[in-house]
C-alpha cells in the first residue's frame, strides 16, 4: 500500500515527539548580541525538522533539466516520488520504452546529481489516453462510443 505526504509528516511528527519525551523541554533562550545570518538559520530550521531528504527530493524535480539533460526533460517529466519509487510520465509511448530501457542508467544519474533524494525504483509512465467520454448525456461505466456499434 502506497502512502501519502499526509501519512508521511505524521510519521516524523510521530518519531520526532517521541524522541523528545526523554529529554526536557526545558529551553533556556541565550542572550544573542549579532544576529545570525538567514543561511545559518535555515540550515539549523533543516536540521532540527529533519528535513534534508524532503529539499532534496523537491530539488530534484526543480532541477530535472540539468539532471537529465535537455532531451530526455523535453520528453519526461517527473509525476511523483513516494517511497522510492519516482514515476515518470512521457510524451509518447516510444519515450517510455526509451526511459524504460536506460532506467537504471537514469537511476545512477540521479543518485550522483541530487544527493539525498531516496529514488530506488523508476516507473515511467506513457502520455494519458483521450477521453472518449463526450457531451452531457453519458452513461456512467459505459464504454463510450463502441457500445452502440453491436
Amino acid at each position: 500500500m502506497k502512502s501519502d505526504l499526509a501519512r508521511e509528516l505524521y510519521k516524523t511528527w510521530r518519531n520526532q515527539t517521541r524522541k523528545n519525551k526523554g529529554t526536557a523541554r526545558e529551553e533556556t533562550r541565550e542572550k544573542i548580541d549579532d544576529p545570525k545570518s538567514m543561511k545559518d538559520l535555515l540550515a539549523d530550521l533543516v536540521d532540527r525538522r529533519d528535513w534534508q531528504q524532503g529539499i532534496a527530493e523537491g530539488t530534484l524535480f526543480t532541477e530535472w533539466k540539468s539532471v537529465v539533460g535537455d532531451e530526455i526533460a523535453q520528453h519526461a517529466t517527473p509525476i511523483t516520488l513516494v517511497d522510492g519509487l519516482l514515476t515518470i510520465q512521457t510524451t509518447s509511448s516510444a519515450w517510455a520504452t526509451q526511459m524504460k530501457l536506460i532506467s537504471t542508467q537514469l537511476l545512477q544519474t540521479i543518485s550522483g546529481s541530487a544527493p539525498g533524494a531516496l529514488v530506488e525504483q523508476i516507473e515511467v509512465i506513457g502520455p494519458l489516453a483521450p477521453s472518449w467520454k463526450k457531451g452531457i448525456r453519458t452513461i456512467k461505466n459505459a464504454r463510450g462510443p463502441r457500445d452502440t456499434y453491436g
